[in-house]
């Protein structure tokens, strides 16, 4: 029998923080602002920590400050699931997907929908119904999408993906008073009742630095692209240096033609910054490394930081990045769940198929306890946040969201854990 999820209904409302502990805990990958790379290699699975139960309610009645699914890993064995309701008492949920979009974002929407069927035949006694629509790539394919949802009685919304997707659908959702949330990164979408699911640049930043000032790193420069993942990281970058008291000495944004020029002037004030920031992904990584030597900057000399961009093969073989240092979520489970992906439709699954995997299960552990009623902000937002298959997280009332990251080392071609992501935000 696979290692899947089963659950388990316990009380207190300080429990529901850990609703989502999926037993395949997994890698993840830079936003998609950030990277077109939707791949990564595995990490060994970690155990996740199981729960008593406190019994705090009376049989049966509901309090809601007494809710909980608990979702454990299982080796074998599942847990009596939770009762199914009606069909009168079922919930809708809606799928925001471009499925029909061409390219990579069209593989992508198939493969999201695969890992929300996946979710839902996991779930042991699925308490909703999925709608899937197809904004096809387009604003106005969302806008169509997320009407059509509505008129069919969705409650809730996962997707879309593309960022302008979101921006032109999101306000629709939230106007109906059902929550969306969606798989961009990009910050600038997201909103209370629009809350991103995905895997945030700034998070990486926020992480990285917090890392290097308990190292004792004080004066930071940066060599950012010009580019709308660059954008978000360079704001990220100074907002986090200025909460760490960390000062930043040179921010040199750069193309492709102006990369060597950029690196030539961050490396005429070398001996003022012992780190540098470089947030490159494996595209661009051989001209960086090569802009680097030519303009005197030695990784032995200054610590090199960078994002869950680095998490590629192209980055990790560079030797002059040899002990940098990056966040990224924990690689801990993605090999399981690739592996089930596999198994049921007989190709690999994109990388973020995970996100829309733990928020179809995030869907049924509410809707399980509260019915349609669950889908609030006060239930999506729990401070403490959920344990899902990418590790702990939270969804922020601005509708952001908050990761609990490692910090990785490069070390020889790999990626070597250094320090684990926290337990508790």
């Amino acid at each position: 029998m696979p290692n899947i999820p089963s659950y388990h209904s316990f009380g207190s409302m300080k429990l529901f923080s850990r609703i989502l502990c999926a037993v395949i805990l997994a890698a993840a990958l830079a936003g998609c602002v950030g990277s077109n790379r939707i791949g990564g290699a595995s990490r060994p699975v970690e155990a996740v920590p199981t729960f008593p139960d406190p019994s705090a309610a009376a049989p049966g009645t509901t309090n809601q400050n007494d809710i909980v699914t608990d979702i454990a890993p299982a080796d074998g064995v599942v847990a009596e699931p939770l009762p199914v309701p009606s069909a009168s008492e079922r919930t809708k949920i809606a799928l925001i997907l471009p499925l029909s979009a061409a390219g990579t974002t069209g593989v992508a929407g198939l493969s999201l929908k695969n890992a929300a069927e996946m979710a839902t035949a996991e779930y042991k006694g699925a308490t909703v119904d999925l709608i899937f629509k197809d904004d096809k790539g387009t604003p106005e394919g969302a806008r169509i999408a997320v009407k059509e949802a509505l008129a069919e009685g969705a409650s809730a919304m996962i997707g879309p993906l593309l960022a302008t997707s979101v921006q032109a659908a999101g306000p629709i959702a939230k106007a109906a008073g059902k929550p969306m949330l969606a798989l961009s990164t990009d910050a600038g979408v997201a909103a209370p009742g629009v809350y991103l699911i995905s895997f945030m640049p700034q998070g990486d930043v926020e992480r990285a630095l917090d890392y290097a000032a308990a190292q004792g790193k004080k004066a930071i420069a940066a060599l950012i692209p010009e580019t709308v993942y660059g954008s978000a990281v360079n704001a990220a970058l100074q907002n986090a240096a200025a909460r760490r008291a960390m000062k930043i000495i040179a921010i040199e944004r750069y193309t492709a033609e102006t990369l060597s020029a950029a690196a030539k002037r961050v490396g005429g004030v070398a001996g003022q910054f012992d780190t540098l920031f470089v947030p490159e992904n494996g595209d661009g990584i051989a001209a960086m490394a090569q802009a680097l030597l030519k303009a005197g900057i030695d990784g032995k000399k200054v610590q090199l930081i960078g994002t869950s961009a680095w998490d590629d093969p192209r980055v990790l073989a560079q030797s002059s990045f040899n002990n940098g240092w990056f966040a990224m979520p924990d690689k801990t489970g993605f090999a399981g769940f690739s592996a089930r992906y596999q198994a049921r439709f007989g190709a690999d699954p994109v990388r973020i198929a995970t996100l829309v995997y733990d928020a179809v299960f995030l869907a049924n552990a509410l809707n399980a306890r509260l019915g349609p009623s669950a889908f609030t902000e006060e239930n999506l937002t729990i401070s403490d946040g959920v344990i899902g298959t990418d590790g702990l997280f939270r969804l922020l009332k601005d509708g952001t969201n908050q990761r609990a990251l490692a910090m990785m080392k490069v070390e020889k071609g790999n990626a070597v854990r250094i320090d684990a992501p926290p337990k508790t935000f």
